[in-house]
């Protein structure tokens, strides 16, 4: 009462003050209008500062959680007695390094600076499965789908008209509304949609035939684009749902997919090299052990004779000549216990080949990288020869290869198609927007829904008989147009999609350039080690004549130039073993020189007998696939015609061959021919050098989820 006097003392009608009220009262519940001095003390924030700071550990769910590798201490320069060897050949490293390669291994530390760019046997079916932009979400635009919805309502209102009331001021009323449609989206972009409608009237209006009663009718409805939208390949390319600047197809999402599966194999190939390096900078690190303990061996005898020599007083024996031996002798102890453990070293994974590290880091790292126990009490010992056969190429023969081979060619290419096919799409939208729109609809109503006596005479009884009947019978058809004044969104799409398209065209044509160029560098350097290892090899003997003939001249040497042998024959033995390690070196330049014009031409998985396959599907996938293509129709010619901007080219030019040749005969062009072997030259032992047999390994199958 006071409000009313209030409001209309102030000339406000009630209403209107009524809502004021209501929204202060609002506005003072609500924290947000709320304006409140909160004194806090710094030892009320104390805890709530500690818990926001502090760093915890995450619970983790997952039933399969890998615990930590319990594995024996590592092998160290300190071990009491020789571990046992492990005799171990490049095809079993190849071999077990693909096996426990869930994770793409690299030298590089990837897995632990930037884990989310580290390839994994899941990448393709994470792509194939991804909801958003993989072939499944993608196909899925086109899956029937059920809707069903059912409100209940019940009505008590005062009319200020009768009218709207069927007669009566105050509407009391009981009210149901059901439907129930299946809609599917067609390959040419039309919305196919039939539905069941169903509505329950129950009202006091005087104007009413019946107190309550039931409508429901059943109908039928198309909707198909002619010009933008329309067309079987616009929506395999953008899906039916596009707009500009937004294509989600399902050719689209294969490309993405076969890009995946270029990335895997960019994986796996970087894996393989990775596993020659380690395997051969092993060799070289056992090879490189045995020269300088040789030489320390050497040292250690001249030693023993000058200082013989110094205990008998005997010229040659002084005091400065036996510190140099001596000093000698330490320096290449020095030189074996880094040659047998190495030094840590950043690892990295590199196509040259470095010669760094002793037997035990590069043992390590060849545990990591093929994916065994990093300790169990062994040492692994390479038990393959690196290449002594002179290799020859036909350079025009591999520089076509390497163009169609390599996988990051193949993949930009999938990337220009997918660039073309998006250009091709977006096109679509400088179309107007024209659609065919019919509908077809039985209406049925009755007092009851149906009739329970089953006495149809009197009409209106229920309303299912009613409806069969067909005596009430509605139908629509029609066309909607839709032209954006300028198309300013859809020229702007189709610039953005030419200059992707240009983009990638050129990133496509730099990459075969730099192609060419490494593949020119792989076989200079080739070439190099090669001719390098001849000279080395020729360097190690002289070296070694060089020595036998001063420790002859030392057995009996002339007292006025025992001074000079000793000095001659102290540097004699370090040329030695410095050749012999360089031998060595130049020798594994040559194999992973080798190697890597595989890597570059693009038949390193070729050449170590791997191939790529998917792995196998629910059987019930391959019936449906089957049933697909029997049941698959093109499209409808008229709608590309009209959608003739729209027309894709072909995506795929078909399966890409991995194997270039099985052995006895060419598959397809030669990539390799065995030149002439140079016998007794990079061996030195005399005997024949032979070529190493290419590696065989597994099948490599991707997950694909």
């Amino acid at each position: 009462m006071v409000l009313e006097q209030i409001a209309n003392r102030d000339g406000i009608r009630w209403p209107h003050a009524a809502i004021g009220i209501f929204l202060m009262w609002c506005c003072g519940m609500s924290s947000g209008c709320a304006v409140r001095k909160v004194q806090f003390d710094d030892s009320d924030l104390a805890h709530a500062q500690s818990v926001a700071t502090q760093i915890e550990y995450p619970d983790i769910q997952s039933a399969h959680l890998p615990g930590p590798e319990l594995a024996p201490p590592p092998i160290t320069i300190r071990e009491d007695r020789p571990p046992e060897a492990w005799d171990l050949t490049l095809q079993e490293a190849v071999r077990m390094g693909l096996q426990n390669s869930k994770v793409l291994r690299n030298l590089g530390g990837l897995v632990l600076q930037s884990p989310s760019n580290v390839e994994t046997i899941h990448g393709p079916g994470i792509q194939d499965s991804d909801p958003r932009f993989g072939v499944e979400a993608a196909l899925s635009e086109f899956d029937t789908s059920f809707a069903v919805h059912a409100f209940f309502e019940n009505n008590d209102r005062a009319l200020n008209n009768s009218f709207f009331g069927g007669g009566t001021r105050v509407l009391k009323q009981d009210f149901m509304d059901y439907s129930m449609e299946l809609g599917k989206k067609t390959a040419v972009g039309g919305d196919l949609t039939i539905r069941h409608n169903m509505d329950y009237d129950a009202n006091n209006a005087p104007g009413n035939l019946f107190g309550s009663a039931w409508n429901t009718n059943i109908e039928a409805e198309f909707r198909q684009p002619l010009l933008q939208g329309a067309g079987a390949d616009f929506n395999r390319i953008a899906g039916p749902n596009a707009s500009a600047g937004q294509l989600r197809g399902v050719l689209l999402a294969r490309t993405s997919y076969d890009i995946s599966l270029a990335d895997f194999e960019i994986g796996v190939r970087n894996l393989v090299s990775d596993i020659e390096n380690a395997y051969w900078e092993l060799y070289f690190a056992y090879r490189d052990l045995d020269a300088k303990m040789a030489a320390r061996q050497r040292s250690l005898t001249t030693w023993r004779v000058i200082n013989e020599w110094k205990r008998r007083g005997r010229e040659g024996g002084e005091a400065d000549k036996e510190a140099q031996a001596r000093e000698q002798y330490y320096r290449l102890e020095g030189d074996v216990q880094n040659a047998l453990t190495g030094r840590l070293i950043e690892p990295t994974r590199n196509n040259t080949f470095r010669g760094l590290g002793g037997v035990h880091a590069n043992e390590r790292r060849l545990r990591q990288i093929i994916g065994v126990p990093i300790n169990d009490g062994r040492l692994i010992r390479p038990s393959d020869e690196p290449q002594m056969a002179r290799v020859m190429f036909d350079w025009d023969e591999i520089l076509v290869e390497s163009q169609q081979r390599r996988p990051e060619l193949r993949r930009q290419k999938w990337v220009v198609k997918r660039r073309e096919l998006e250009l091709v799409g977006t096109r679509n939208f400088l179309l107007p927007r024209l659609d065919a729109v019919g509908r077809y609809r039985w209406r049925g109503f009755g007092k009851d829904l149906l009739d329970p006596d089953g006495n149809h005479n009197p009409p209106f009884t229920d309303a299912f008989s009613n409806l069969t009947t067909g005596d009430f019978q509605e139908w629509q058809l029609g066309f909607e147009l839709t032209v954006p004044i300028g198309y300013r969104k859809a020229h702007a799409a189709v610039r953005n999609a030419e200059l992707n398209l240009a983009r990638e065209v050129a990133v496509l044509s730099e990459q075969q350039r730099a192609v060419s160029h490494d593949l020119s560098a792989a076989m200079g350097e080739m070439a190099r080690a090669y001719v390098v290892a001849k000279t080395a090899f020729n360097r190690r003997v002289a070296a070694r004549q060089q020595l036998q003939a001063l420790e002859i001249q030392n057995e009996d040497p002339d007292p006025s130039q025992v001074g000079r042998l000793v000095n001659e024959l102290l540097e004699s033995q370090r040329r030695l073993a410095e050749s012999e390690s360089r031998y060595y070196r130049s020798i594994l330049e040559y194999t992973l020189a080798v190697k890597n014009v595989h890597f570059n031409k693009g038949s390193l998985l070729d050449y170590n007998d791997i191939h790529l396959a998917e792995g196998d599907w629910p059987s019930q996938a391959y019936h449906d696939s089957a049933e697909r293509a029997r049941l698959s129709r093109p499209s409808a010619p008229i709608l590309d015609r009209l959608s003739r901007r729209s027309v894709a080219p072909p995506v795929s030019e078909g399966e890409y061959i991995q194997q270039t040749f099985d052995g006895s005969h060419a598959i397809g062009p030669v990539d390799v021919e065995a030149g002439e072997i140079e016998s007794g030259v990079l061996d030195a032992s005399g005997a024949e050098p032979s070529s190493s047999q290419p590696p065989a390994a597994p099948i490599l199958r991707p997950n694909h989820g």
